[in-house]
Protein backbone atom coordinates (compact mmCIF):
# COMPACT_ATOMS: atom_id res chain seq x y z
CA UNK A 1 0.00 0.00 0.00
CA UNK A 2 1.16 3.35 -1.05
CA UNK A 3 2.58 5.42 1.94
CA UNK A 4 -0.28 8.45 2.71
CA UNK A 5 2.02 11.53 2.26
CA UNK A 6 0.84 14.63 5.03
CA UNK A 7 -0.75 17.82 3.52
CA UNK A 8 0.05 20.19 6.37
CA UNK A 9 2.43 19.69 8.60
CA UNK A 10 2.39 21.54 12.16
CA UNK A 11 5.38 21.86 14.48
CA UNK A 12 5.23 22.60 17.61
CA UNK A 13 8.85 24.02 19.61
CA UNK A 14 10.26 24.37 16.03
CA UNK A 15 11.73 27.77 17.68
CA UNK A 16 12.39 27.51 21.32
CA UNK A 17 14.39 30.84 23.29
CA UNK A 18 15.25 28.51 26.45
CA UNK A 19 19.23 29.38 26.43
CA UNK A 20 20.83 25.90 25.41
CA UNK A 21 18.23 25.18 22.84
CA UNK A 22 18.97 29.09 20.97
CA UNK A 23 22.44 28.04 21.29
CA UNK A 24 21.95 25.07 19.41
CA UNK A 25 20.07 26.91 16.41
CA UNK A 26 23.52 27.78 14.78
CA UNK A 27 23.82 24.38 14.64
CA UNK A 28 20.90 23.31 12.31
CA UNK A 29 21.59 22.15 8.96
CA UNK A 30 18.19 21.70 7.54
CA UNK A 31 18.38 20.68 4.05
CA UNK A 32 14.82 19.83 3.33
CA UNK A 33 13.48 22.29 5.58
CA UNK A 34 15.31 25.10 3.81
CA UNK A 35 14.02 23.72 0.08
CA UNK A 36 10.75 24.05 1.38
CA UNK A 37 10.71 27.39 2.75
CA UNK A 38 12.03 28.75 -0.33
CA UNK A 39 9.06 26.92 -2.77
CA UNK A 40 6.43 28.35 -0.26
CA UNK A 41 5.21 31.60 0.73
CA UNK A 42 4.27 32.85 3.88
CA UNK A 43 0.64 32.91 4.50
CA UNK A 44 0.00 33.33 7.85
CA UNK A 45 1.74 35.02 10.78
CA UNK A 46 0.30 34.89 14.69
CA UNK A 47 2.67 36.60 16.71
CA UNK A 48 2.33 37.11 20.45
CA UNK A 49 4.41 37.83 23.49
CA UNK A 50 5.25 34.06 25.55
CA UNK A 51 2.86 35.69 28.76
CA UNK A 52 -0.47 33.82 26.40
CA UNK A 53 -1.57 31.47 28.34
CA UNK A 54 -1.99 29.48 25.20
CA UNK A 55 1.10 28.69 23.18
CA UNK A 56 1.40 29.22 19.30
CA UNK A 57 0.51 25.91 18.26
CA UNK A 58 -2.42 25.43 20.28
CA UNK A 59 -3.68 29.16 18.61
CA UNK A 60 -3.04 27.62 15.08
CA UNK A 61 -4.82 24.22 16.19
CA UNK A 62 -7.73 25.81 17.08
CA UNK A 63 -8.01 28.02 14.08
CA UNK A 64 -7.40 24.31 11.96
CA UNK A 65 -10.60 23.32 13.60
CA UNK A 66 -12.20 26.41 13.33
CA UNK A 67 -12.43 27.74 17.01
CA UNK A 68 -12.39 31.01 17.95
CA UNK A 69 -11.70 31.52 21.78
CA UNK A 70 -10.24 33.71 24.10
CA UNK A 71 -6.28 33.29 25.10
CA UNK A 72 -7.06 30.30 27.73
CA UNK A 73 -10.26 29.47 26.98
CA UNK A 74 -9.70 26.85 23.90
CA UNK A 75 -11.75 24.46 24.94
CA UNK A 76 -9.55 21.52 24.17
CA UNK A 77 -11.74 19.33 26.76
CA UNK A 78 -14.99 20.37 25.76
CA UNK A 79 -13.88 19.30 22.19
CA UNK A 80 -12.47 15.94 23.28
CA UNK A 81 -15.78 15.21 25.67
CA UNK A 82 -17.75 16.11 22.48
CA UNK A 83 -15.68 13.71 20.14
CA UNK A 84 -16.00 10.72 22.73
CA UNK A 85 -19.58 11.27 23.33
CA UNK A 86 -19.48 11.98 26.72
CA UNK A 87 -20.57 15.80 25.94
CA UNK A 88 -23.77 15.88 23.84
CA UNK A 89 -23.55 18.29 20.59
CA UNK A 90 -25.38 20.71 22.04
CA UNK A 91 -23.76 20.86 25.48
CA UNK A 92 -22.96 24.60 26.40
CA UNK A 93 -21.14 24.03 30.15
CA UNK A 94 -17.53 24.32 30.36
CA UNK A 95 -14.88 21.56 30.48
CA UNK A 96 -11.12 21.54 31.45
CA UNK A 97 -8.74 18.80 31.10
CA UNK A 98 -7.38 17.20 34.97
CA UNK A 99 -3.65 15.80 34.32
CA UNK A 100 -2.41 14.76 37.04
CA UNK A 101 1.37 15.57 37.79
CA UNK A 102 4.24 15.97 39.51
CA UNK A 103 4.93 19.17 41.36
CA UNK A 104 8.38 19.48 42.09
CA UNK A 105 9.15 21.34 45.46
CA UNK A 106 12.42 23.41 45.53
CA UNK A 107 13.64 25.92 48.00
CA UNK A 108 12.20 29.01 46.84
CA UNK A 109 9.62 27.46 44.48
CA UNK A 110 7.52 25.02 43.67
CA UNK A 111 7.77 23.29 39.68
CA UNK A 112 5.36 21.60 37.38
CA UNK A 113 7.48 18.68 35.93
CA UNK A 114 6.50 17.31 32.81
CA UNK A 115 3.17 14.92 33.07
CA UNK A 116 4.31 12.90 30.40
CA UNK A 117 7.35 11.85 32.19
CA UNK A 118 5.58 10.27 35.74
CA UNK A 119 4.81 6.77 33.71
CA UNK A 120 1.04 6.31 34.79
CA UNK A 121 -0.54 3.63 33.86
CA UNK A 122 -4.66 3.25 33.03
CA UNK A 123 -4.98 1.39 37.03
CA UNK A 124 -3.26 3.91 38.77
CA UNK A 125 -5.23 6.37 37.00
CA UNK A 126 -8.01 4.68 37.52
CA UNK A 127 -7.93 4.21 41.25
CA UNK A 128 -6.71 7.61 41.47
CA UNK A 129 -10.40 9.24 40.03
CA UNK A 130 -12.14 6.82 42.31
CA UNK A 131 -10.48 8.10 45.16
CA UNK A 132 -10.68 11.87 43.45
CA UNK A 133 -14.07 11.84 42.21
CA UNK A 134 -16.24 12.69 45.95
CA UNK A 135 -13.37 15.87 46.55
CA UNK A 136 -14.22 17.35 42.95
CA UNK A 137 -18.00 16.51 43.64
CA UNK A 138 -18.20 18.78 46.24
CA UNK A 139 -17.45 21.23 44.36
CA UNK A 140 -20.03 20.82 41.44
CA UNK A 141 -17.22 19.23 38.94
CA UNK A 142 -17.92 15.82 37.60
CA UNK A 143 -15.43 13.36 36.48
CA UNK A 144 -14.72 11.54 33.51
CA UNK A 145 -11.77 9.31 32.36
CA UNK A 146 -10.20 9.57 29.40
CA UNK A 147 -8.63 7.64 26.90
CA UNK A 148 -4.83 8.91 28.31
CA UNK A 149 -4.04 7.44 31.68
CA UNK A 150 -3.38 10.11 33.79
CA UNK A 151 -5.80 12.44 32.55
CA UNK A 152 -9.72 13.17 33.26
CA UNK A 153 -12.20 15.23 31.95
CA UNK A 154 -13.88 17.08 34.15
CA UNK A 155 -17.58 19.09 33.31
CA UNK A 156 -18.48 22.33 35.88
CA UNK A 157 -19.97 26.15 35.07
CA UNK A 158 -17.05 27.32 36.62
CA UNK A 159 -15.07 26.03 33.60
CA UNK A 160 -16.55 28.61 31.18
CA UNK A 161 -14.64 31.30 30.63
CA UNK A 162 -12.13 30.30 33.17
CA UNK A 163 -8.45 31.40 31.44
CA UNK A 164 -6.13 28.23 32.13
CA UNK A 165 -2.59 28.24 30.90
CA UNK A 166 -1.51 25.22 28.69
CA UNK A 167 1.03 22.65 30.19
CA UNK A 168 3.13 23.51 27.16
CA UNK A 169 3.32 26.79 28.53
CA UNK A 170 3.40 25.72 32.19
CA UNK A 171 6.14 22.92 32.55
CA UNK A 172 9.50 23.68 34.13
CA UNK A 173 8.39 26.70 35.70
CA UNK A 174 7.26 27.63 39.34
CA UNK A 175 3.17 27.40 39.50
CA UNK A 176 2.80 30.21 40.87
CA UNK A 177 3.64 31.89 37.51
CA UNK A 178 0.70 30.24 35.60
CA UNK A 179 -1.57 29.14 37.82
CA UNK A 180 -5.38 30.38 37.31
CA UNK A 181 -5.95 33.67 38.91
CA UNK A 182 -8.88 35.61 40.85
CA UNK A 183 -11.79 35.00 42.96
CA UNK A 184 -13.35 32.08 40.45
CA UNK A 185 -10.21 30.08 40.50
CA UNK A 186 -9.54 30.16 43.97
CA UNK A 187 -11.97 26.57 44.74
CA UNK A 188 -9.65 25.09 42.44
CA UNK A 189 -6.66 26.40 44.35
CA UNK A 190 -8.38 24.87 47.65
CA UNK A 191 -9.50 21.65 45.43
CA UNK A 192 -5.16 21.16 44.87
CA UNK A 193 -4.32 21.94 48.27
CA UNK A 194 -7.29 19.04 49.17
CA UNK A 195 -5.75 16.78 46.36
CA UNK A 196 -2.40 17.30 47.48
CA UNK A 197 -2.91 15.79 50.64
CA UNK A 198 -5.45 12.73 49.47
CA UNK A 199 -2.55 11.88 47.11
CA UNK A 200 0.08 11.96 49.65
CA UNK A 201 -1.80 9.20 51.30
CA UNK A 202 -2.81 6.95 48.42
CA UNK A 203 -1.01 3.54 48.08
CA UNK A 204 -0.51 4.20 44.37
CA UNK A 205 2.24 6.92 45.28
CA UNK A 206 4.10 3.83 47.61
CA UNK A 207 4.01 1.81 44.45
CA UNK A 208 5.32 4.30 42.60
CA UNK A 209 7.74 5.04 45.35
CA UNK A 210 9.00 1.10 45.13
CA UNK A 211 9.47 1.52 41.64
CA UNK A 212 11.37 4.58 42.15
CA UNK A 213 9.71 6.76 39.46
CA UNK A 214 8.28 10.28 40.70
CA UNK A 215 5.02 10.23 42.73
CA UNK A 216 1.81 11.98 41.63
CA UNK A 217 1.30 14.84 44.22
CA UNK A 218 -1.08 17.24 42.43
CA UNK A 219 -2.77 17.70 39.13
CA UNK A 220 -2.72 20.99 36.74
CA UNK A 221 -5.86 22.49 34.60
CA UNK A 222 -6.02 22.88 31.13
CA UNK A 223 -8.02 23.47 28.29
CA UNK A 224 -11.28 24.90 29.36
CA UNK A 225 -13.80 26.75 28.08
CA UNK A 226 -17.08 25.74 26.51
CA UNK A 227 -17.88 24.72 23.09
CA UNK A 228 -21.09 26.71 22.46
CA UNK A 229 -21.29 25.73 18.56
CA UNK A 230 -20.48 22.55 16.04
CA UNK A 231 -16.98 22.36 15.14
CA UNK A 232 -17.20 22.20 11.35
CA UNK A 233 -14.86 19.47 9.85
CA UNK A 234 -11.73 20.67 8.85
CA UNK A 235 -8.40 19.88 7.13
CA UNK A 236 -7.00 19.27 10.45
CA UNK A 237 -3.23 19.31 10.34
CA UNK A 238 -0.38 16.82 11.23
CA UNK A 239 0.79 17.29 14.14
CA UNK A 240 4.67 16.23 15.07
CA UNK A 241 5.56 16.11 18.41
CA UNK A 242 9.12 14.99 18.18
CA UNK A 243 10.77 18.69 19.73
CA UNK A 244 8.36 19.37 22.52
CA UNK A 245 10.42 16.80 25.06
CA UNK A 246 13.59 18.03 24.85
CA UNK A 247 12.65 21.62 24.31
CA UNK A 248 10.53 21.41 27.65
CA UNK A 249 13.92 20.42 28.68
CA UNK A 250 15.98 23.12 27.12
CA UNK A 251 18.10 19.91 26.06
CA UNK A 252 20.01 21.61 22.74
CA UNK A 253 21.89 18.91 22.08
CA UNK A 254 18.87 16.51 21.79
CA UNK A 255 16.35 19.45 20.54
CA UNK A 256 19.15 19.98 17.55
CA UNK A 257 19.31 15.94 16.96
CA UNK A 258 15.09 15.95 17.17
CA UNK A 259 15.08 18.48 14.60
CA UNK A 260 17.56 16.65 11.91
CA UNK A 261 15.70 13.83 12.36
CA UNK A 262 12.27 15.34 11.64
CA UNK A 263 13.81 16.94 8.62
CA UNK A 264 14.77 14.02 7.84
CA UNK A 265 11.14 12.27 8.12
CA UNK A 266 7.66 14.70 7.81
CA UNK A 267 9.27 17.84 6.61
CA UNK A 268 11.03 15.48 3.78
CA UNK A 269 7.61 13.59 3.38
CA UNK A 270 6.17 17.19 2.95
CA UNK A 271 8.48 17.95 0.42
CA UNK A 272 7.94 14.89 -1.73
CA UNK A 273 4.37 15.55 -1.56
CA UNK A 274 4.87 19.05 -3.03
CA UNK A 275 7.63 17.83 -5.46
CA UNK A 276 4.30 15.50 -6.67
CA UNK A 277 2.28 18.38 -7.21
CA UNK A 278 0.17 18.67 -3.95
CA UNK A 279 -0.80 21.71 -1.75
CA UNK A 280 1.12 21.35 0.89
CA UNK A 281 1.42 23.39 3.93
CA UNK A 282 3.56 23.79 6.85
CA UNK A 283 3.17 25.80 10.27
CA UNK A 284 6.35 26.55 12.33
CA UNK A 285 5.41 27.38 15.92
CA UNK A 286 7.79 28.64 18.66
CA UNK A 287 8.09 30.19 21.84
CA UNK A 288 5.89 33.39 20.32
CA UNK A 289 4.61 32.75 16.93
CA UNK A 290 3.34 30.68 14.53
CA UNK A 291 4.18 31.09 10.61
CA UNK A 292 1.96 29.20 8.18
CA UNK A 293 3.40 28.72 4.81
CA UNK A 294 1.88 27.60 1.66
CA UNK A 295 2.48 27.14 -2.44
CA UNK A 296 3.20 29.88 -4.11
CA UNK A 297 2.75 30.17 -7.79
CA UNK A 298 4.83 27.97 -9.86
CA UNK A 299 5.57 29.64 -12.94
CA UNK A 300 9.12 31.17 -13.61
CA UNK A 301 8.84 34.29 -11.82
CA UNK A 302 8.09 32.13 -8.38
CA UNK A 303 10.77 29.89 -8.96
CA UNK A 304 13.48 32.85 -9.75
CA UNK A 305 11.87 34.72 -6.45
CA UNK A 306 12.51 31.49 -4.25
CA UNK A 307 16.22 31.47 -5.63
CA UNK A 308 16.45 34.93 -3.85
CA UNK A 309 14.45 34.30 -0.81
CA UNK A 310 16.19 31.23 0.21
CA UNK A 311 16.90 31.82 3.99
CA UNK A 312 19.09 29.89 6.62
CA UNK A 313 16.75 27.88 8.41
CA UNK A 314 17.80 29.07 11.79
CA UNK A 315 17.26 32.43 10.67
CA UNK A 316 13.67 31.47 10.31
CA UNK A 317 13.42 29.66 13.82
CA UNK A 318 14.97 32.28 15.66
CA UNK A 319 11.87 34.60 14.37
CA UNK A 320 9.66 32.21 16.45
Amino acid sequence: MAETLPRHLLIPFAGRGSPACRAALPTLRLANLETLLARLTLADTDTQDESTRSPPHERALARAAGIAAADGCIPWAALEARQLGIAAPNDPEGWGLVTLCNWQVGIDDVVLGDPSAIEIDAAESAALLQAARPFFEEDGIALHPSPVPGRWLARAPIFDGLATASLDRAVGYPISQWSPLGDSARPLRRLQNEMQMLLYTQRVNDDRAARGVPPINSFWLSGTGALKHEVAPAAVPAVSDALRETALRDDGMGWAAAWHALDAGPVASLLAGYTGGAEVSLTLCGDRAAQRYTVQPRGLAGWARSLFDRKRASVVLESL
